[in-house]
């Protein structure tokens, strides 16, 4: 019989929102691109919270933005409430985050890849890796097709070997009930790769109609809309938005879930794989945080057309009975009716530690992986590093060198080096606080930080790229005028300040010097500015916050400096760890492990001491000047 036989540039395994990205990117870069997917409804597909975006992870959408992926301005054309989180606090943790319309937010994304030249989604499993001599050759599906690539990008998200457990039920599915895929791991471990075991998990829906509103507290959406896309004004997707509402368990909803303990499958044993540390179900909780009386839970739409609500905060894997008893133990839910039950569920996934920072295979030439495979965890963390590993495989194809994003530049430059580098026994989630540069790096200059590489790349076309342009000289201009601009100690501006709290002048001062006290800022000078031009709000934006933070932004940039010099240390490829005398035995194994590329990246791997280091600089110092004095 005649095997099905097809080539393609760029092979994509799995259309979540890793594979989606990568994708998008590929193709968007000229490369002849296939996506595979187990179903047409796992597009995109949300199997947990309905939202992109919040802590740390809008940072991430708003890069992917910047560099021309698709996340943003997906979720901007799909979301039914949006807000700002963390504003009572600094500019380097505002993060924007949206409550989306999961089915319109997956057709909608799914409509993108049908409609964008070089790609071609398919369904189909993907059961085989063909490698040859260490290169990636394509994949096998299900059906014996061969489909030829060049690089092949793995992106298969919680669906390998994947199980749903709660109670004593195992059900061998993906998410949502989708088809699991079975064969690939077997095929991934017969070339080399090394998998883990980890589990995520998702609270029940409810029905809507069996809620009982009236006792919650209603969480509204901002007032003022912020666009995650880059491309978009306030104007351009402001609409009327829906309600999330805030309840919380009681010590009855504790009870009843410790005395069950015994029946989860987290406790009893049956779940083999490690969860998020981040993300805890609600029986992790009550006996981790044994003295928190209560804890918060949110009620979220599922979307504008359907009545299954989202109960964020209460993922469990409890028998189905509990998960009643517990449910309506808690205020508002007291006659809830569950439309699907909460579940844990596990999946094989990567030791990254096996990957480039390009996100490549040290050992298969070719092949590239992003996304929950990689063992993080999170829609917006598989999206970032979908990006990067379809752009670097487009960029292999075309024989350039991989785009490598370092800490300093973006949260996904944190993400990728976390992954690569560190030892990650548990899905990796962002935060903040992960982020050594984060007054750098923060949500609000994602496009200054990221639009001049994405138009490198070739994601972002001219026309944005000029817009992009004129915003930056117009922040520049203005930040200009302003330290430029001086005003005296007049009855005019000492009013002003008396009227905002703020020490009067006892000397001429710049308008920029005034922005930079804590209680004033661009707008409250507009009395006093005589040759203010109108600006836009996100350009207003960047010019208070450059200004107020100067001092911050300034000392931050000089640790960028160090840190630059010496991420600029490369390593050699060909060194021998276990030559160097006075390197402890555990740095050597960490060292071969990961081998990295410089010595800042080595002084970020766990179990490589200060002293480690140093031994490494002192021994590429001899064997530098060892090929001086053998060159001349």
């Amino acid at each position: 019989m005649k095997t099905l036989e097809e080539y393609y540039d760029v092979v994509v395994v799995g259309a979540g929102h890793a594979g989606c990205e990568a994708a998008l990117a590929a193709a968007r870069l000229g490369c002849e691109t296939i996506i595979f997917t187990v179903s047409m409804n796992s597009v995109a597909l949300m199997p947990c919270n309905p939202n992109i975006g919040g802590s740390s992870k809008g940072h991430l959408v708003k890069e992917i933005d910047a560099l021309g992926g698709e996340m943003g301005k997906n979720i901007d054309k799909t979301y039914i409430q949006s807000k700002m989180l963390n504003k009572s606090k600094g500019p380097a943790v505002h993060s924007l985050r949206a409550q989306a319309d999961k089915d319109s937010y997956s057709m909608r994304m799914r409509y993108t890849l049908q409609n964008t030249d070089h790609l071609t989604l398919r369904q189909a499993e993907v059961t085989e890796l063909l490698v040859e001599e260490g290169k990636v050759k394509g994949v096998k599906t299900f059906s014996g097709a061969v489909y030829h690539g060049k690089a092949v990008v793995l992106a298969t998200g919680t669906y390998l070997k994947a199980r749903c457990l709660y109670g004593d039920v195992v059900d061998y599915t993906g998410p949502n009930g989708l088809q699991a895929a079975n064969h690939l791991s077997q095929s991934l471990r017969e070339h080399g790769i090394e998998l883990y075991r980890f589990k995520t998990g998702t609270p029940a829906r409810i029905d809507k109609r069996s809620v009982d509103f009236s006792v919650m507290e209603e969480q509204f959406g901002d007032e003022k809309v912020v666009p995650f896309s880059f491309t978009n004004k306030e104007e351009d997707i402001r609409r009327e938005q829906v309600s999330c509402w805030l309840t919380y368990t009681n010590e009855k909803t504790h009870e009843i879930i410790r005395e069950n303990l015994d029946r989860s499958p987290l406790y009893s044993g049956v779940i083999e794989g490690t969860g998020p540390r981040y993300c805890p179900s609600i029986e992790d909780k009550v006996v981790r945080f044994a003295d928190k009386k209560r804890h918060q839970l949110f009620i979220e739409p599922e979307g504008e057309f359907t009545n299954e609500m989202y109960v964020g905060g209460m993922s469990s894997s409890l028998p189905e009975d509990v998960q009643y008893a517990m449910y309506r133990s808690v205020k508002g839910l007291e006659n809830v009716k569950i439309i699907r039950n909460a579940y844990a569920i596990e999946y094989d996934c990567i030791n990254p530690n096996q990957l480039k920072l390009s996100l490549e295979f040290k050992n298969i030439c070719g092949l590239f992986s992003g996304g929950q495979f990689n063992g993080s965890s999170g829609y917006e963390e598989a999206a970032g590093q979908g990006l990067l590993a379809g752009i670097n495989a487009a960029r292999f194809c075309k024989k350039e060198e991989p785009i490598i994003l370092d800490r300093s530049q973006a949260y996904i430059g944190v993400l990728i080096d976390d992954l690569v580098t560190k030892e990650n026994h548990e899905p990796y989630r962002m935060m903040t606080s992960r982020a050594e540069y984060r007054l750098l790096l923060r949500q609000d200059n994602a496009d200054m930080r990221l639009t001049d590489l994405g138009h490198e790349i070739g994601l972002i076309d001219e026309e944005r790229y000029e817009a992009f342009c004129e915003k930056r000289k117009r922040i520049e201009k203005e930040i200009g005028r302003l330290r430029n601009t001086t005003v005296g100690a007049n009855k005019e501006v000492q009013e002003l300040l008396i009227k905002n709290e703020s020490t009067p002048l006892k000397s001429a001062a710049t308008l920029a010097e005034l922005i930079k006290r804590p209680e004033l800022n661009y707008e409250c000078l507009d009395e006093i500015d005589k040759k203010r031009e109108t600006l836009d709000e996100e350009i207003i934006e960047q010019v208070n916050i450059n200004l107020k933070y100067e001092g911050y932004i300034s000392r931050q940039k000089k640790q960028v400096e160090q840190f630059k010099k010496m991420e600029k240390k490369l390593i050699p490829v060909d060194i021998h760890y276990e030559e160097i005398h006075n390197l402890r035995k555990e740095a050597v194994q960490k060292l071969n492990d990961v081998r990295p590329y410089s010595i800042g990246q080595a002084s970020r791997i766990s179990g490589v001491s200060p002293s480690d280091i140093s031994v490494l600089l002192i021994y590429m110092e001899q064997i530098r000047h060892r090929k001086g004095k053998e060159d001349a």
